[in-house]
């Protein structure tokens, strides 16, 4: 560790084991002359949770743009989801799950964004002006897939998109339960054909004020622990891609606070 006064962020060494054969893994320079790479996850986890811009990255963690270049790299070469996927595994097998889901949630969270932002829409019904988050998570609330479109796609819509992804990347999944946004029949012939079986989960018309919905509350507590990372409070990014891989850099320190 450098010589400096620690950060709440900062990985652990037991939490820095977990993750470090992946960013080793990667190619990505330059060689660790000035910064290790452990310093490097520890500036952008920092950023992360408290939201700062990278030009405001305090000056006792690597320089803003070294830094933005392994994230943009790790980015792209997936490394950021490789880690999260796996610690995904490792927090089911220690509840006494199987490592892979054969059950999930959908569902979407439309969010503000800047005015730097390439891509934005309007959602009519939630009356914002941004992106939406469209997240499958298991039934622990961990995340499978993050897809991200502007707010103004539907749910069925992007329904389309996600599911065929979750069948690939999942083929032990057969159950999705989602709300009455995803109703329709394209999304039940697109389920049909990726050979997972959606319900819709309604509300009842005798309810009155707030009623937790069965398997729905899982989605909607996973939106809400994002929330509490200021970086996810808004969509602060340039790129659709970029807020995808905060999505999970967010769930990915969530869950090293669960196994280490």
């Amino acid at each position: 560790m450098p010589n400096r006064k620690p950060y709440p962020t900062d990985l652990t060494d037991a939490q820095w084991e977990l993750i470090e054969p992946f960013v080793r893994a990667s190619t990505c320079g330059p060689q660790e002359v000035l910064h290790s790479r452990r310093e490097v996850v520890n500036a952008i986890l920092y950023l992360q949770h408290t939201g700062a811009q990278w030009r405001y990255m305090p000056h006792d963690l690597p320089d803003w743009q070294l830094v933005y270049h392994y994230f943009a790299q790790w980015k792209k070469d997936k490394t950021w989801k490789k880690v999260h996927d796996a610690l995904r595994r490792k927090v089911r097998r220690k509840v006494g799950r199987e490592e892979e889901p054969t059950a999930g949630i959908l569902d979407s969270q439309s969010v503000k964004t800047t005015e730097e932002a390439e891509t934005r829409g309007y959602d009519a019904g939630k009356k914002v002006k941004g992106r939406k988050r469209h997240l499958l998570v298991d039934t622990l609330g961990l995340v499978l897939v993050a897809w991200m479109t502007t707010a103004d796609v539907q749910d069925r819509d992007a329904a389309q998109a996600v599911l065929p992804l979750a069948a690939q990347e999942y083929p032990t999944l057969k159950k999705v339960w989602v709300d009455g946004a995803y109703e329709g029949q394209q999304v039940q012939t697109v389920a049909k054909e990726s050979g997972i079986d959606v319900e819709v989960v309604k509300r009842s018309d005798q309810a009155k004020g707030f009623v937790v919905q069965p398997k729905r509350w899982i989605g909607e507590r996973t939106f809400g622990w994002l929330n509490r990372d200021r970086r996810l409070s808004k969509d602060y990014e340039r790129k659709e891609e970029s807020s995808e891989a905060f999505i999970y850099i967010g769930m990915t320190r969530r869950m090293l606070r669960r196994l280490a």
